[in-house]
């Protein structure tokens, strides 16, 4: 990308913001010899600073190969349904810190930005303040902004033509990310879509009209100060039953991708002991075979697991 458009400049501004210097450490010493294109953080870790709280990160990589696996299984898996997931706990100066960490290739996640997807999951996450906390160069940086970009200009566009009436830009892009929970089969509540959007109101205002302005349809306000795109009837409908059927296939995606995730997901086991201790704060240990072969264990880790919670 030569010359940035604004919509670019508000992108590549929000990636290269400052994150707490554990978490550039925490995505390096994660990486260990592995030279991905570039480690994306976002969620809830990244918006509240909190680094006892588990992070979140999308390692993006040119091949699926590129990444350590455990076996050969997990990495063909990753190929057919990305992203495949790590769990990883690292201690980065005397402090214990956990994350949530998703492997995917750059080709997945551009073919995934963009409105033909029947995914939403990867576009409704990057559409919300992201940070790239390690890149490999220049190239590799630019490759990743156009893939953001799209999805932010994917979200722009269900989001138009999602909205059931004008509405100032922090409601739009709350119902916006309600619908695309209810792709996803996440029970959140009903403040979840907001507290993405609080203290950053102005951010989403600003990709909102920049988005809206590179999709180039006329955009229309009202007194009230709410605002909609101007599209065709005809192509309005057309889109909400693209979306009725993305939500039918989204749901199915998503369950293929929790019974995936059983049977890939690194490190799950500890995973499952952590998010325990910090629900309840009682330990569950596991003994090295646990740890080394959650599937075969899962019965008794669920049974253990259930017991530890009726206690606390």
């Amino acid at each position: 990308m030569t010359e940035m458009d604004a919509l670019s400049r508000i992108l590549s501004s929000t990636l290269i913001e400052a994150v707490p210097p554990e978490v550039s450490a925490f995505a390096a010493q994660m990486l260990g010899a592995c030279r991905p294109l570039g480690v994306l953080f976002y969620g809830a870790g990244m918006r509240s600073d909190d680094l006892d709280a588990l992070l979140d990160f999308y390692v993006i990589v040119d091949d699926m190969a590129d990444w350590e696996w455990r076996n050969c299984v997990i990495r063909l898996a990753g190929q057919y349904l990305p992203p495949n997931v790590v769990y990883v706990r690292q201690t980065i100066d005397g402090r214990l810190m956990r994350a949530k960490v998703a492997v995917m290739t750059i080709d997945q996640f551009t073919r995934r930005a963009g409105p033909a997807s029947y995914d939403s999951s990867i576009w409704s996450r990057f559409t919300q303040p992201t940070r790239l906390v390690w890149v490999r160069d220049t190239v590799a940086a630019d490759q990743i902004l156009v893939a953001v970009r799209k999805a932010v200009l994917t979200a722009a566009w269900w989001a138009a033509c999602l909205l059931p009436g004008p509405a100032r830009p922090a409601e739009i892009w709350r119902h916006l990310f309600s619908e695309t929970y209810r792709n996803e089969l996440r029970p959140e509540n009903a403040g979840r879509a907001a507290s993405i959007i609080e203290g950053r109101a102005d951010w989403f205002e600003a990709i909102l009209a920049q988005s809206w302005s590179q999709l180039g349809f006329p955009v229309r306000e009202n007194d009230a100060g709410g605002c909609y795109m101007d599209i065709s009837r005809v192509r309005l409908l057309k889109a909400r039953r693209q979306w009725r059927q993305m939500r039918r296939l989204g749901r199915w995606l998503n369950a293929a991708r929790l019974i995936k995730a059983a049977f890939t997901f690194e490190n799950g086991a500890l995973y499952l002991a952590d998010k325990i201790q910090r629900h309840s704060g009682l330990a569950m240990r596991l003994s090295p075979f646990e740890a080394r072969h959650p599937l075969i264990c899962l019965p008794c880790l669920l049974w253990r697991a259930r017991s530890i919670l009726r206690r606390s």
